[in-house]
């Protein structure tokens, strides 16, 4: 039984809670509840206002059905899948540098210490100097400047110091970030585009005297290069698969995987035939495989960790080569015109590159890195000592010892990377781009502010944004499914 004392004490907890439950209650729940009940309406700010006394009326899943019926949805959910191709590259250059961050720069005698500082203060004045004598800009002076002390302090203070600047931009606002990047990005008068275009004029006649057909003939290559690469993923995917080490599920991932890599090569490529013929070939090696069987046995999910990290990887990586193969197909005539550099953000094939560039930047001293380093701190050392008494190189160190023991915060890593991609991009659109140009930039989060807010269609809003919670919704039940088992794979 209850007594007057067990009360107070519950009304005393309850009363201290009380302002984060109402917090929760009106800045959370109550708009939750009703921007699903929007979902299912026609609210629409130019028809339900109080100027007019239309009301607003049920229309059950008309909403969802002419989502799933409008191009711009299909159109921005690319926009926002294509960005989340980063995600690989800013997971390796955070853990890149947690690698190089845990080692201690003043290690060892101080006499190689010095040594390595005055030559790290030798080739700053010599950077300098050169500098000077081609006529930079003040710009390029203070970068250069500034790069240089760091790596002076740096080096004779030790990792606390680059530890502390990798992730000092992480402290920074957002809106400010992207501000300057908008600034660097700056077509006539950019940092960046300065630095470029001595280096692009001096290239132009170099590589006008090129000939058209050698440079099809590098593109072909790259195409080539890039369907090998994906050949030799899904062989291995196949082989460790024969061998039980990864499960049927997990083949049918990385599969799939590799399938829309090479459809997207044949939509992107010069080569779309022999694209279409290799995946068909693919698939029937698929067949084949599922056919004859296998000799090791192994759960459905096992491997999954590989599927989707490792396949993934191989995809952005030949999706890369195919768009160099594009550069360079067209090289000499650019050459001939003279090359320019890029217009960034301002232009509808480089806005969402720029993008991707500006995200691998913020990535590499996010909050990955510290996660990365944290986990690295746990390692023992004593697998180190045996690999080293077995002679193990420095990347058998890495991919036998370093990358499994990672592993956990890895897949950590990857899932809540792939929610905030899903949910990301707006305050970028926003900032940067507003969406452009021509929609090149515009992700789903920011499609939601436009119909939201630009066009009143809050109903239609209210749908994508279910829709979006689909897409994470989805996201975390495959961590919640197979998140303990990565460990093991």
């Amino acid at each position: 039984m209850i007594n007057r004392k067990d009360i107070r004490e519950i009304a005393t907890g309850v009363g201290f809670l009380l302002p984060n439950i109402l917090g929760f209650l009106a800045f959370t729940a109550v708009p939750l509840v009703i921007s699903l009940i929007m979902a299912f309406t026609d609210w629409n700010l130019e028809m339900h206002n109080i100027f007019k006394t239309e009301s607003v009326r049920f229309i059950g899943f008309r909403n969802f059905m002419q989502l799933f019926s409008d191009p711009d949805f299909f159109r921005y959910l690319g926009n926002t899948l294509f960005l989340m191709m980063g995600i690989p590259f800013g997971i390796a250059g955070s853990l890149f540098a947690a690698i190089l961050l845990n080692n201690d720069f003043k290690g060892g005698s101080r006499r190689v210490w010095g040594i390595c500082l005055s030559t790290v203060i030798l080739i700053v004045s010599l950077s300098a100097l050169m500098l000077v004598g081609m006529e930079a800009t003040a710009t390029m002076m203070l970068i250069t400047g500034i790069l240089g002390i760091i790596l002076i302090v740096g080096c004779g203070v030790g990792q606390t110091v680059y530890r502390t600047l990798f992730y000092f931009p992480h402290f920074t606002a957002g809106i400010s970030t992207y501000i300057l990047w908008k600034k660097l990005y700056s077509p006539e008068n950019g940092p960046i585009n300065n630095a470029l275009r001595p280096l692009l004029d001096a290239a132009s006649p170099v590589l006008a005297k090129f000939p058209e057909g050698g440079a099809h003939a590098i593109s072909y290559l790259m195409v080539a290069g890039a369907l090998i690469l994906l050949g030799f993923g899904f062989w291995r995917k196949i082989r460790h698969w024969l061998d039980g080490d990864s499960g049927t599920i997990s083949l049918i991932i990385s599969s799939a995987i590799f399938g829309i890599a090479l459809a997207l090569m044949g939509f992107w490529s010069n080569l779309p035939v022999l694209t279409w013929i290799v995946l068909g070939g693919g698939l029937l090696a698929v067949c084949a495989v599922l056919v004859i069987g296998r000799s090791y046995r192994c759960t459905a999910e096992y491997g999954l960790s590989d599927a989707v990290i490792i396949s993934g990887a191989f995809l952005v990586m030949a999706l890369i080569l195919t768009g160099l193969s594009n550069v360079v197909w067209d090289l000499p005539a650019q050459a001939a015109a003279g090359l320019t550099p890029p217009k960034w953000h301002t232009d509808y094939n480089w806005a969402k590159p720029a993008l991707m560039l500006m995200g691998f930047w913020g990535a590499i001293g996010s909050n990955n890195m510290l996660l990365y380093l944290a986990g690295l701190s746990g390692v023992s050392q004593e697998l180190y000592e045996a690999a080293d008494i077995d002679g193990a190189s420095p990347w058998q160190r890495f991919w036998n010892i370093t990358w499994p023991q990672l592993s956990n915060i890895t897949f950590f890593i990857l899932i809540m990377a792939v929610i905030g991609g899903l949910q990301g991009g707006f305050e970028m659109a926003r900032a940067m781009t507003k969406g452009g140009p021509a929609g090149a930039t515009t992700t789903l989060s920011y499609y939601i502010y436009t119909e939201g807010f630009s066009t009143g269609r809050l109903g239609y809003a209210s749908a994508v944004s279910w829709a979006l919670f689909a897409l994470v919704f989805l996201v975390t039940l495959f961590n919640w499914k197979f998140g303990n088992r990565y460990t093991n794979d």
